[in-house]
């Protein structure tokens, strides 16, 4: 693992760090954010998985979540959102391909190759946390914004136990029945849609929910709402009397300017889930 910067940030300390992943088999980047208290003892970590087009550093720049894990003693993992570099398949569109990995492991030519980011999420990255910071692997939520709301409820909702909470804001709530889920499932996992349903929160929620509290954002003015179909997430977590909040947040849109303003919401609605 390679540090490439590490930086003072509310008492705690923001990096950056790259290394070698066998599951994207190239190079990939992270940041982690660790809190004053990881200096004195492990401390629970918050997954937050990023939208279309973001790297690691959008979201570690732009949502302010630093000032609210280092008051609740909580560390966050900013992970890529997709495999990167040359001989990595890629598309013009900006959904598809690098910076649009949808986290889904592709099982389709180009993307195979490459295009693992269920197995770097839910395996290789949070060994690689475990081996090399004060985090502890038993106590961890996860959150995440648009395609990386997506990749938040569906990681929690197939790892029953694994995480005290998880929230989203604006998520990609049914990818199965949205121009946002149905050409990149197609492109990365074929075309047999049962093979698209362990991807689909709204399919999730309505055969399993989940094991804890949901938080889920959602802007009135986002101008992807008909793309995003929070509705039917929103009747699932109904119909299935799922613990939580569908918030349905008046006038706000997709932006980062969203995320911040409930960040401080979000980091303390994990923070109670995990008893800090």
């Amino acid at each position: 693992m390679q540090t490439i910067s590490e930086n003072r940030c509310y008492g705690g300390i923001q990096g950056v760090y790259a290394h070698p992943s066998k599951a994207c088999a190239c190079d990939m980047t992270f940041a982690v954010y660790l809190p004053p208290a990881a200096e004195i003892a492990p401390v629970p970590v918050l997954w937050y998985l990023s939208g279309l087009t973001c790297t690691h550093e959008n979201a570690m720049v732009k949502a302010n979540a630093q000032q609210y894990a280092a008051r609740h003693g909580l560390a966050i993992c900013f992970p890529d959102t997709s495999p990167r570099g040359d001989g990595v398949a890629d598309d013009d569109a900006f959904d598809l391909g690098q910076g649009a990995g949808f986290y889904v492991d592709a099982t389709e030519d180009p993307w195979a190759p490459h295009f693992r980011m269920w197995s770097y999420i839910t395996d290789e990255l949070p060994r690689i946390l475990d081996a090399n910071f004060a985090i502890d692997p038993d106590r961890q939520a996860i959150t995440g914004h648009s395609m990386g709301g997506h990749g938040a409820l569906t990681v929690a909702l197939r790892h029953p136990g694994r995480f005290a909470s998880v929230s989203a804001f604006a998520p990609i709530a049914n990818p199965s029945q949205s121009d946002w889920g149905r050409k990149q499932l197609t492109a990365y996992l074929g075309p047999d849609k049962t093979r698209w349903a362990d991807h689909d929160a709204t399919m999730l929620m309505g055969e399993t929910g989940f094991d804890g509290p949901v938080l889920i954002d959602q802007g009135t003015k986002d101008p992807f709402v008909d793309l995003l179909r929070p509705e039917d997430l929103a009747h699932a977590m109904a119909a299935r009397r799922q613990p939580g909040a569908f918030r349905f947040q008046k006038g706000y849109d997709h932006s980062y300017f969203f995320m911040e303003s409930f960040m401080a919401d979000h980091v303390a609605f994990h923070a109670a889930a995990l008893g800090l």
